[in-house]
């Protein structure tokens, strides 16, 4: 694995408004946001990595300067052989930071997109695409159409399903009476070979899970996600496992040891990290392969941007297993400009290319427009 320095690292800050905000149980997103970092070396090789910053959408530019004020400066000039060491390293040199400040999300995804950039750029030096790179294999990937809206889910199945989508996953924990009748639509309209998942984005306590058990058993549900708050204790995890026909999944809300013990803990059976969230692509690599290797689906978590997609696809690919990758069903300026060429769907499934890195730049004069802040350090 051949080295880098790194000469000079970019920040760029994107907010797109949009008509119909992303609703979910904990609240509504109106626009839609992504922090971008482009790390570049002597030699002028560059790579991508995406910052995770949907919600609170406000706090985009906050966790954009985390990364230019804080981790740029420890970054720049560094000799780098295997990204994950650096990443490694500068999780324990901001780790007194987070605390201090309370800010342990800002300081892990912003930690997590300089990662990802960092293997971008390893792979483009290599000419080889990122999941070959990790030790995978490169191949078509299976999606699912995220962010179905309470208000109109089982439309935007037909248009999903219209657009290629074979797998659909509905967002809960509105109420049974709204709930209730939006899965019962979907689950009726089925076709073979398509599947339907349910979000709860931990919105209910374990006795209203509990509750809701019974009525979801009676669902062709491929999993139920985050019924509950990530942090609760696991004996509430594995009742609910117990209590559920589906398989639980979760991961998105978890961080270091806790997201790797995940992993491996048997209540857990769909195992969902997000790239730019915490880890990068060092760490949600070992998680993916942890969670492959217990038995378990390696499903990764995104919802924003086109690079952090294009990142969580590749990896997908490289940990391989029975996984699928999540792409936003909502509309988001965001999503394919800054991905081009942007995947084409077929059948269910997007087919990664021989591309070196993640194979993908974004088209920075069409996001123009959503630019609200940029930072260079050198």
């Amino acid at each position: 694995m051949s080295g880098f320095t790194i000469a000079r690292i970019g920040t760029f800050v994107f907010r797109a408004p949009v008509g119909e905000p992303v609703v979910t149980s904990f609240g509504a997103i109106s626009d839609r946001v992504s922090v971008l970092v482009r790390v570049e070396d002597e030699d002028g090789a560059h790579g991508w990595g995406d910052v995770w910053c949907n919600f609170p959408s406000y706090g985009a530019e906050h966790r954009g300067l985390v990364l230019h004020r804080t981790l740029a400066p420890m970054a720049l000039g560094r000799a780098v052989d295997d990204p994950a060491a650096l990443w490694r390293e500068l999780a324990m040199r901001t780790h007194v930071l987070a605390l201090q400040s309370g800010d342990a999300g800002a300081f892990s995804a912003a930690l997590a997109g300089l990662d990802a950039a960092l293997w971008d750029l390893k792979a483009r030096r290599a000419g080889l695409p990122l999941a070959r790179l990790l030790g995978g294999e490169v191949h078509e990937v299976p999606v699912y159409a995220s962010g179905l809206n309470p208000g109109d889910g089982p439309d935007t199945v037909e248009r999903a399903r219209a657009e290629g989508y074979r797998r659909f996953k509905q967002k809960i924990g509105f109420g049974e009476e709204v709930d209730l009748p939006n899965l019962r639509r979907i689950a009726s309209g089925l076709r073979e070979g398509e599947a339907l998942l349910v979000d709860a984005n931990q919105g209910w306590t374990a006795d209203e899970a509990r509750r809701m058990a019974p009525k979801l058993n009676e669902l062709p549900l491929g999993w139920v996600e985050e019924p509950v708050a990530a942090d609760r204790p696991e004996e509430e995890w594995r009742l609910l496992a117990e209590a559920y026909a589906a398989p639980l999944a979760g991961g998105e809300n978890l961080r270091g040891q806790d997201l790797l013990r995940a992993a491996s803990d048997p209540w857990l059976r769909v195992v969902q990290p997000d790239v730019g969230k915490w880890g990068g692509v060092s760490g949600c690599l070992a998680v993916g392969q942890a969670a492959v290797e217990a038995g378990k689906r390696y499903c990764p978590h995104w919802l924003s941007g086109g690079i952090g997609l294009m990142a969580s696809a590749h990896l997908l690919s490289a940990v391989g297993g029975a996984g699928m990758l999540e792409v936003d069903s909502n509309p988001n300026p965001l999503r394919a400009s800054l991905a081009q060429p942007f995947p084409a769907l077929v059948d269910g499934a997007f087919a990664l290319t021989d591309a070196p890195g993640i194979g993908a730049e974004p088209d920075m004069e069409a996001v123009h427009p959503f630019l609200v802040a940029q930072h260079e350090a050198a």
